[in-house]
Formats: C-alpha cells, sequence, structure tokens
C-alpha cells in the first residue's frame, strides 16, 4: 500500500513536536488534516491507497508558536506504488526537511 506521511522533530529540545495541526493538500484540495501525537507523528499515515495519484502535494504544518507560524512542504509524487515519508526538523528561527524511508 502506497502512503503519504510525515513526523515533526523540535530539535531545539530533542525531543518530537507534538500538537501540530497538519494538512495534506494536492491540487489545491484538502485531502486530510490532523495533529501530531506525543510522539511527533500522525496517528495514520496522511494518505494511504492501493496507488497515489502522481503530481504535486503540499503539506503544511501549523506552527503558530514560533517564528514561522506555517511551513510549506511541497513534493512530488511520481511513483503511484511508493512511499512517501516527509518528516519535518524544527529550530528557534529555521526548519529543515528530507524525503525519509
Amino acid at each position: 500500500m502506497a502512503r503519504i506521511s510525515t513526523h515533526v522533530l523540535d530539535i531545539a529540545k530533542g525531543t518530537p513536536a507534538a500538537g501540530i495541526t497538519v494538512e495534506l493538500y494536492a491540487a489545491g484540495h484538502l485531502i486530510r488534516s490532523a495533529t501530531t501525537n506525543s510522539d511527533g507523528r500522525t496517528d495514520t499515515p496522511m494518505l494511504a491507497a492501493d496507488r497515489i495519484p502522481p503530481g504535486p502535494y503540499e503539506l503544511i504544518f501549523h506552527v503558530e508558536q514560533r517564528f514561522y507560524d506555517r511551513i510549506t512542504i511541497r513534493f512530488l509524487v511520481s511513483d503511484e506504488e511508493a512511499n512517501y515519508h516527509v518528516p519535518l526538523l524544527l529550530a528557534p528561527h529555521g526548519y529543515s526537511t528530507y524525503r525519509g524511508s
């Protein structure tokens, strides 16, 4: 099963970031909204299906209590059957992301 998933880590504190609202969009339409748990993950993948339609997707992280109020990560799905894990690493005045496994 293909999936899009994420997790959020606060690298300044060295802990998972709980309570972050995450939204997944495709073609400008909201697919799912979820909140990170105590492990910094959503309880289920943001999207799970036999095939994920290829194209651009956006994960929007609502991090209001920080320098950035929202962080948008745009990425392309090219393999309909692959897993796309897109973590967010938060710092006080910046952030980083990568394609995880």
